[in-house]
């Protein structure tokens, strides 16, 4: 599986979010990693749709858009017109995840869904067929900096045993340590925030993590 790097803008400056989503562009970031929070389904709030909207006409980038909100299902068609380019939402959302994943797709983006550090692989399993790539939470949703959980590595290595062929992400505590450890255990696509935003050199940062992640692939 092709390695891709989704950079968290969640670590960036977010006082200038456009010319960061356009810096990891240059830098050739894959694409850039949107956190939605609505301060219920976890303990914190960033932006909503209106934000992607205005970022969406500033650059081309993949807008990997992750939804940490109780209800995904209601809000699904904004992301679209906002223009997200995958969605992902969690199995443990109040919603019929199955009726939502296909919203997403029907609507021509890709569909994901997430996995938090307490919920076991299996509730994912019944949804496999419906989803583009499977979000491993590596440490609890919510906020940056966490330290990463070594503990969620099973999960990516059953993933990858039993579906070979999907996206796996992985989104939590990412350096170039951890990244290897993900990326040895079938991980594909991988979420960095403060690792990569604390660089000075963004594309130095970019193809380092993403140097690291293929050569451990390619030892695997």
């Amino acid at each position: 599986m092709d390695i891709k790097i989704s950079p968290s803008v969640l670590a960036s400056d977010l006082s200038r979010l456009a010319d960061e989503c356009i810096a990891m562009s240059k830098a050739k970031a894959h694409m850039v990693h949107l956190d939605i929070m609505d301060g219920h389904f976890v303990p914190n709030i960033t932006f909503g749709a209106p934000l992607i909207k205005s970022l969406r006409g500033k650059t081309d980038i993949i807008f990997d858009v992750h939804l940490m909100i109780s209800r995904p299902d209601l809000y699904i068609d904004d992301f679209v017109k906002a223009g997200a380019d995958i969605i992902s939402f969690h199995v443990e959302a109040n919603c019929d995840i199955g009726e939502t994943l296909r919203k997403i797709r029907d609507a021509g983006v890709k569909s994901a869904l997430a996995i938090k550090p307490g919920t076991a692989v299996e509730a994912a399993l019944p949804y496999m067929d419906l989803v583009d790539m499977i979000l491993v939470m590596t440490v609890e949703p919510g906020f940056g900096g966490q330290s990463f959980m070594a503990d969620m590595l099973p999960k990516i290595e059953y993933l990858r045993e039993n579906y070979t062929t999907i996206d796996i992400q992985v989104d939590g505590g990412i350096n170039a340590e951890t990244a290897k450890l993900v990326v040895d255990a079938g991980a594909n696509v991988i979420v960095a925030g403060s690792y990569l935003f604390a660089q000075n050199d963004y594309t130095k940062a970019v193809a380092t993590l993403y140097e690291t992640c293929t050569n451990n692939q390619r030892h695997r």
